[in-house]
């Protein structure tokens, strides 16, 4: 169960259900009985017939003991994706073609030799990397969205909906302005497994933080945070590979992401009887990048 998270998660479809902020407002300063904190609005701004291209990367190492044997997993993907802009209106409705362009994967497994492909070369890709080979350079899901990231329809083409941790394809903005300081939330749930079989949905919060704006730049804080008690330490070795922790910046001036940094550094003991342990690091980052489409032609 734990090992098919690490090859899910590096075809970086991450794609999940758009629901209503909470914001949480700083207090402002005055001087004089008058307000002087700047507040910023974030909107996405795109524009018919862009491509954003986008290269993500994700590293993770974890590391099992169960009843005495050890094993250690290791997965390093490199992927090159792009949003083709369909239409974007004067409201801020924008419609989305989501595409990966190419992949680089690696991934050992305990003791077994390291594998590793290219979608850019002439390489038939291991079985281990199949299903991932048939999405290169193929539309993977048509979504709409407001100018707040919200999602309003979305067509899968052949991506999954599971986020992994990884984040939407769209950050969901808030509806108000912000000042420095401010935090607003997002929620949404995870599915896990009990011992029994039966599933269990936890609900978590994503919370941003707005840490600064320089030049036109929007700097975001993000935490994930359990709502639901995860009182089985099965269910939270499950649910820790899901939460989001990390950085985003955000072009305000011009409306759309320009990085974002997610990090895991998580230690669950006792999740398959009393001497069981796991161990996740992970960083997975994502940045926007110039230059033309690099797909692997397919025969």
């Amino acid at each position: 169960m734990y090992r098919n998270v690490f090859l899910a998660a590096v075809t970086f479809l991450a794609v999940a259900s758009g629901i209503n902020a909470t914001i949480l407002h700083a207090d402002d300063p005055t001087t004089d009985g008058k307000s002087v904190l700047q507040r910023y609005t974030l909107r996405y701004s795109l524009k018919t017939g862009e491509k954003l291209h986008y290269q993500v990367t994700h590293a993770a190492k974890t590391k099992t003991r169960i009843r005495g044997a050890e094993e250690i997993s290791t997965v390093h993907t490199v992927s090159q994706r792009h949003w083709d802009v369909l239409a974007a209106n004067a409201d801020g409705e924008t419609t989305i073609d989501h595409i990966v362009d190419s992949v680089e994967m690696t991934q050992q497994q305990g003791e077994q030799e390291e594998v590793r492909w290219d979608s850019l070369s002439d390489e038939e890709p291991p079985a281990i990397f199949g299903r991932v080979s048939e999405q290169i350079g193929k539309k993977l899901s048509t979504l709409t969205f407001d100018s707040r990231g919200v999602e309003i329809k979305r067509e899968n083409h052949g991506g999954t909906k599971a986020s992994l941790g990884m984040g939407t394809l769209t950050l969901q903005l808030p509806e108000e302005a912000l000042a420095i300081g401010d935090s607003w939330s997002v929620p949404h749930e995870v599915k896990a497994r009990l011992d029994n079989g039966e599933v269990k949905v936890i609900k978590i919060r994503e919370r941003y933080t707005l840490d600064k704006v320089q030049t036109g730049v929007a700097t975001l804080s993000l935490r994930s945070e359990p709502l639901t008690p995860i009182n089985e330490e099965s269910v939270r070795a499950q649910v820790v590979q899901q939460l989001s922790n990390g950085t985003i910046r955000f072009d305000i001036d011009n409306g759309r992401m320009l990085s974002k940094q997610l990090d895991w550094d998580e230690t669950v003991v006792g999740f398959q009887g009393a001497n069981s342990l796991m161990e996740y690091r992970s960083r997975m980052t994502e940045k926007l990048v110039d230059g033309v489409e690099r797909t692997a032609q397919k025969p």
